[in-house]
């Protein structure tokens, strides 16, 4: 077996799509390090080469995994017309944190208990519980096609709760970050 040159990690690398400080944070070692092993300024140890190669491993395996394998389907959500009381309801009993507004299975929007927590210490109201979810709703999560990868997901999720899937415009599953986590124990 022929140790990888210098040259082949960074070709590697860039067709994984990864950056440095990406192969770095994966494989448990610096950004520099990897800068340094790429320029062949240093000879890195067989067991740094090791762990280079087994974060290659584990991306080549993500990138095999697409999104249609890990969406929940079909997707709980609530209208435009629904009242916040009724998307509490809803929220309580699937034990989610937010949800999607689709208008016709269109996302218009996202409501979260966040929102909700907000609009309460705001609210000068009495009660929020019959105002409508168009009133109070957040932007839209962002939306995939069911064919791509779960890595690509995955950095979408770095930013937004959950990504829903939309197959002909028409959302046919979400994720969540709580989805793509468990790829980390298998399940």
């Amino acid at each position: 077996m022929q140790l990888p040159t210098p040259e082949d990690i960074k070709k590697k690398r860039n067709e994984l799509g990864l950056t440095q400080s990406d192969l770095a944070k994966r494989a448990g070692v610096s950004q520099p390090l990897i800068a340094r092993i790429e320029s062949g300024d240093v000879d890195p140890r067989l067991s740094t080469v090791r762990k280079i190669l087994d974060a290659f491993g584990e991306v080549e395996k993500e990138q095999q995994i697409i999104i249609r394998d890990l969406m929940h389907s079909p997707v709980i959500h609530v209208s435009p017309d629904d009242s916040v009381e009724e998307v509490v309801n809803l929220m309580h009993t699937h034990g989610f944190s937010q949800v999607p507004v689709l208008d016709g299975g269109i996302p218009v929007g996202s409501i979260s208990e966040d929102m909700i927590v907000k609009l309460m210490a705001e609210s000068k109201k009495k009660s929020i519980s019959q105002l409508k979810v168009s009133e109070v709703m957040g932007e839209s999560f962002p939306t995939v096609s069911p064919g791509i990868s779960t890595s690509v997901v995955s950095h979408i999720l770095e930013g937004n709760p959950a990504v829903l899937i939309v197959e002909k415009g028409t959302v046919i599953g979400v994720v969540t970050k709580h989805d793509v986590m468990k790829l980390l124990h298998g399940q």
